[in-house]
């Protein structure tokens, strides 16, 4: 069975003129000529073909890829496994494109339009984009989360910056307070809880008391959570929502 130039271009999605190139370098001369002279492939000179296209979707050059065809120590296993490799090491660096794309999208969607040294700068190694499909599952319909995306769409690095800022120091006044002795329902333990309740309310959304004691709870709860929270000092995850709750039932009893 042999097949005409232009029917082996169409099977290959190649021009003809692609195929006549091939030929006259030398790369996939076809093994035989019609008694017009016209050339005439054969299932071997397909099997090339499907080889050389393969290489060039990889972006090996024409002279290599005849060296690699070419080779006598080389046989059709060895080929498919260098492709095995070669594809699977492709699949890899594609998917790790598109993970970063799929990363970027959600960061825009979520409004911090940060670059990724700036973003290093703001949040050092926690990453804000990390959870947001969980968050987005489990609170998306929330009035909550509606308004922590707006505003979080209007901020600026240096508003990433300063809440940041008011993050770190509040964090400082809950770790000294331990490192004194104080308990987690003390007055000053119960105020900073107040103070942080008070930035989630004019950072990200309106944060009641029944909803700070549910974050209380979430901060020992998730692993997570507690994990970020204790890089400060061990434990403080747990005074933190212990001074919450006492916090809310102050205000609230």
């Amino acid at each position: 069975m042999s097949y005409s130039v232009g029917q082996v271009a169409g099977f290959a999605g190649v021009t003809v003129r692609t195929l006549h190139h091939y030929d006259d370098i030398g790369l996939l001369a076809p093994s035989a000529r019609s008694h017009a002279g016209h050339r005439r492939y054969s299932d071997g000179d397909l099997d090339r073909l499907q080889q050389i296209l393969f290489y060039r979707e990889l972006g090996f050059p024409l002279e290599e890829v005849a060296a690699l065809l070419d080779d006598p120590d080389a046989d059709p296993r060895a080929h498919l496994r260098r492709q095995h490799q070669l594809l699977t090491a492709r699949i890899e660096k594609l998917q790790k494109m598109a993970a970063a794309v799929e990363n970027a999208m959600e960061a825009r969607k979520m409004g911090i339009n940060l670059t990724p040294e700036e973003k290093f700068e703001v949040f050092g190694d926690f990453d804000p984009d990390q959870y947001e499909e969980e968050v987005n599952e489990r609170w998306g319909g929330s009035d909550a989360y509606r308004q922590s995306q707006e505003r979080a769409a209007s901020y600026t690095k240096e508003d990433w910056l300063r809440i940041q800022r008011e993050a770190d120091e509040l964090g400082r006044r809950f770790v000294a307070l331990m490192e004194a002795g104080e308990p987690a329902d003390c007055e000053a333990a119960m105020d900073a809880a107040e103070e942080h309740r008070q930035g989630i309310s004019r950072n990200h959304y309106d944060c009641g008391y029944e909803m700070h004691t549910c974050l209380g709870e979430m901060y020992v709860a998730d692993e997570r959570f507690t994990r970020n929270i204790d890089q400060a000092k061990p434990g403080l995850a747990a005074y933190m929502k212990e001074a919450i709750l006492a916090n809310a039932a102050r205000h609230t009893s």
